[in-house]
């Protein structure tokens, strides 16, 4: 962006808030990879350009290997030495070169084509070590790419006090590190406001604007930027007077999260006496706090794969399982902690757990089908949960159920685990309750069947919102047809929440629609009594709760079932409670 004149850019707001301070500009994509033919009298320059390349990819890994043998243990920091020899392999390397003189072409599309060629040789291997490796030759051969297109490798250790991190991408594990250093917020070109990296935004109390394209090379490093992660907005080169606005809207955020937090020890009552309970998505350890801070009932929802991403590639042990887990059902209490095991697979790839390369992973081996696939890895988590349990109202909750037969075999997989205890003498809970996350379609089509099986059911909007709709909710070109308030989506609701209750089940919705004040008040319509959500939304969900008269949103429920569009739902509801919301004359 030519000079330091204001420029305003609209995204997708995905995690409320304003922050203010100073632009560093991360590009992690390597750019498409085209096939160029050379001259015959290119050929050596071409040669000469990647031998250049490969010794700037090689020192920056070198200086990457000794910061992590630093800061990370030998058995870590090995794997850049692993990395290293791979830079160093003639045979790799004088292919790519042996294709650069060949086939007369550019080195990218070389290095591009002999990883590929690799790539393939692994997949063929049956050794499972070995095949993995595949993963170590794609880091290396990105590595090339990255110093051949001359993109940086930026150090995120060292970022500046009060960064906000414009970047093409981030995932999950690198926003949990960088919230927890010196960024105030991120701008992202992809994801949506139900990504994994928006989640853990929201959960480090970070603002976050997504969507915008081509943000990272727009934007130049140290240019100042505001974000309102409300509105969606990032103001670059912020007049004095624009940048005075957004400090006072700051103050204001703060003022009403203090008057919010002096309800917190009210209860979520209707105004006819209805009570919801209003129960905390945890991520993060650093958010157990929260729990009784904001005045949530439990936890609804604690996505343990991020202990895995935290820590990854070393698994947690049995001891750092219970150790959070404990610290969960003891903040819950006596309400429930409800632990749903690892979701890993589909974007939160767990390569130490995968045997194959996946085309499609969203929909192949994970959540629950991963943990029925490898249960070497999912029995420590397992043993950590059952011997929590003897803590507190501790809560067990499988992901993407889609059969009943997924649910019986879990269930002989947690009676084998529960017998290895009581052989051993360890102390443990026999009777935790168990549930399904409903969130394929499929389990919500045979939602009456599956309520025979389960204690509970949670709904979780994120995932059946996607899979119903065919919308890739990390995908910001498809981001406008993620449409909560689907007709589709209200009736498949609907009857789930009514399956349960024919079961005599308990439900609750913890997707990100528990969580917005549009939404809310028409889920508790449709009969939900429990909503969980990131903890720092329940005092202003609330407040809400208790303007608002359980039977008038059953009519309010009642009447969105009849109309055709999620637009047409949306304005309905928001006529709607512009009325009821009033005081009674």
């Amino acid at each position: 962006m030519a000079g330091d004149a204001m420029q305003i850019l609209r995204g997708l707001g995905v995690s409320a808030g304003v922050a203010i301070g100073r632009a560093v500009c991360i590009s992690t994509r390597v750019g498409e990879v085209f096939r160029v033919t050379l001259p015959e009298d290119g050929i050596e320059a071409e040669i000469e350009r990647f031998r250049a390349a490969l010794r700037h990819a090689q020192e920056e890994l070198q200086r990457i290997r000794g910061r992590a043998d630093r800061t990370l243990d030998a058995d870590l920091a090995s794997i850049f030495d692993a990395h290293l020899l791979m830079l160093s392999d003639r045979s790799f390397l004088g292919r790519i070169e042996e294709r650069i003189r060949e086939h007369r072409v550019n080195a990218e599309w070389a290095v591009h084509k002999t990883a590929e060629e690799l790539d393939e040789r692994f997949a063929r291997i049956n050794d499972t070590y070995l095949r993995e490796r595949s993963e170590d030759l794609t880091d290396v051969s990105r590595n090339l790419l990255r110093s051949l297109q001359g993109l940086s490798h930026r150090d995120l250790a060292k970022l500046p006090a009060e960064s906000i991190v414009i970047a093409d991408d981030v995932t999950p594990s690198d926003a949990i590190r960088l919230g927890r250093e010196r960024v105030l917020g991120f701008v992202i070109e992809s994801g949506g406001r139900t990504s994994h990296t928006t989640i853990i935004a929201r959960s480090l109390n970070l603002p976050a604007v997504a969507g915008i394209d081509g943000v990272s090379s727009g934007i130049s490093d140290e240019a100042p930027v505001i974000i309102d992660g409300g509105s969606g907005t990032v103001v670059v080169h912020p007049t004095p007077e624009v940048l005075a606005e957004y400090r006072a809207r700051q103050l204001a955020l703060c003022s009403r999260e203090r008057d919010l937090l002096e309800t917190r020890e009210l209860a979520a009552v209707t105004r006819d006496g209805v009570r919801i309970q209003l129960m905390a998505n945890i991520d993060l350890p650093e958010e157990v706090d929260e729990v009784r801070r904001f005045g949530a009932d439990g936890v609804g929802l604690y996505r343990s794969e991020f202990l895995y991403i935290e820590k990854n590639p070393v698994l947690p042990t049995e001891e750092d399982h219970l150790e959070i887990y404990r610290r969960l059902v003891e903040a819950a209490a006596p309400n429930p902690a409800i632990i749903r095991t690892y979701d890993l697979g589909g974007r939160k790839l767990a390569r130490e757990m995968m045997a194959t390369h996946e085309d499609n992973p969203v929909l192949g081996l994970r959540g629950i089908r991963l943990t029925l696939a490898r249960p070497d890895f999912f029995r420590t988590q397992l043993r950590a949960l059952y011997r929590a349990g003897v803590h507190g109202n501790l809560w067990v909750m499988l992901p993407l159920v889609s059969t009943v037969t997924e649910l019986r075999q879990f269930r002989d997989f947690a009676a084998e685990v529960m017998g290895e205890l009581e052989r051993e003498g360890v102390p443990f809970r026999r009777d935790v309750p168990l549930g399904a996350m409903i969130e394929v379609p499929a389990a919500a089509v045979m939602a009456d069947i599956l309520a025979r099986e389960v204690d509970f059911f949670s709904i979780g909007t994120n995932d059946l919102i996607q899979y119903s709709l065919a919308v890739d909710r990390n995908n910001e070109h498809v981001a406008h047809l993620y449409q909560p308030l689907h007709p589709a989506i209200l009736r498949m609701l609907r009857s789930i929440i009514d399956s349960a209750g024919a079961a005599g089940i308990e439900v609750s919705l913890c997707g990100e629609m528990a969580a917005d004040v549009r939404y809310a008040p028409l889920l508790i319509g449709m009969g939900l009594r429990r909503l969980s959500m990131s903890p720092r939304v329940v005092p202003e969900i609330k407040m809400r709760i208790r303007e608002l008269a359980a039977s008038r949103l059953a009519e309010l429920a009642e009447q969105c079932m009849a109309f055709g569009t999620a637009a047409e739902v949306q304005q309905h509801v928001e006529s709607f409670l512009e009325v009821v919301s009033a005081p009674s004359s």
